[in-house]
């Protein structure tokens, strides 16, 4: 099979037209409408209907840009660091982070890469969503208990606990364990009508009613801390403000939260990619997300 005309069916299929594929290559139509041609016939299938006015996959050629689109992109930076040398991380390096992080903590982090790697450019992204590293062309992503079934790879760099916690001048319910205290608290769009959170092992349960539905943790966080009411926080966030006696933990809930660097492959990993995991595994050496980093 012609990897060339294997590249250019990709081109096609992903600006969604001979034209448009053609403007971002510079190759002309009728170079990238032979290739794509001479693969069908090499094939023997047909990959794209080709209309009056637009294009579509066919359903062969949507199974062939999934199953390609991945290795190809890597097949592509494995050549680029073959030509520029396999110990020199360069170029743009795209970052997909949750909001909360970036705010925290990625910026300091992005500086720091750059003084070790000033050859790499580096874009990020901060987002609540699960992004599609391949569709959207992002290299890594960090992310919070990832799905284990998840097509990426990567490595957990720093982990992390929920703490409910509230103002010392929230009383903490005293009496009954056998079912849980209700008591005033400060929750997130994830919270839903009948959770308790559980602490101690569960040994500690306690019915939120909620006083204030926030969007941000450092808002809910700034909340308890006024008195509001009691939260399920990060202890990374509020450590400090446990340190002072501004907050106090009630209890730690159910297992560590990890904090993973993600990619796509271990196979043909880029200079640039390699090099991002490697420093933020370094930037934890403790193995505990804390802010700020020292």
């Amino acid at each position: 099979m012609d990897f060339n005309a294997l590249e250019d069916f990709q081109l096609v299929a992903s600006h969604g037209g001979f034209g448009k594929a053609s403007r971002a290559s510079g190759r002309s139509k009728a170079t990238l409408s032979r290739r794509v041609a001479d693969l069908e016939e090499a094939l023997g299938i047909r990959l794209i209907e080709r209309g009056a006015r637009s294009l579509e996959l066919t359903e062969a050629g949507q199974l062939l840009r999934a199953r390609t689109e991945g290795p190809m992109h890597e097949v592509a930076e494995a050549v680029a660091a073959a030509r520029d040398g396999l110990a020199t991380p360069r170029g743009r390096l795209r970052i997909a982070a949750p909001i909360l992080f970036s705010q925290l903590a990625l910026g300091r982090i992005a500086a720091r890469f750059l003084l070790s790697y000033p050859e790499v450019q580096i874009e990020a992204v901060a987002e609540d969503r699960l992004v599609n590293l391949v569709d959207e062309h992002f290299d890594v992503a960090i992310r919070i208990n990832p799905s284990k079934d998840s097509t990426l790879v990567g490595r957990c760099f720093a982990k992390d606990r929920l703490v409910l916690a509230a103002a010392p001048s929230v009383q903490m319910p005293k009496g009954n364990r056998d079912k849980p205290f209700p008591v005033p608290a400060v929750v997130t769009p994830s919270y839903r009508d009948g959770d308790v959170w559980s602490v101690r092992n569960g040994q500690f349960t306690v019915e939120p009613r909620p006083v204030l539905h926030l969007s941000s943790l450092l808002m809910v966080r700034d909340a308890i801390a006024a008195g509001a009411g009691a939260a399920m926080l990060p202890q990374s966030i509020i450590g400090s403000m446990l340190e002072k006696g501004e907050l106090v933990s009630w209890g730690i809930a159910g297992d560590e939260v990890e904090l993973w660097v993600l990619h796509t492959s271990r196979r043909l990993q880029s200079p640039k990619v390699r090099a991002f995991v490697e420093f933020m595994c370094k930037q934890y050496p403790g193995g505990s997300f804390t802010i700020p980093i020292r």
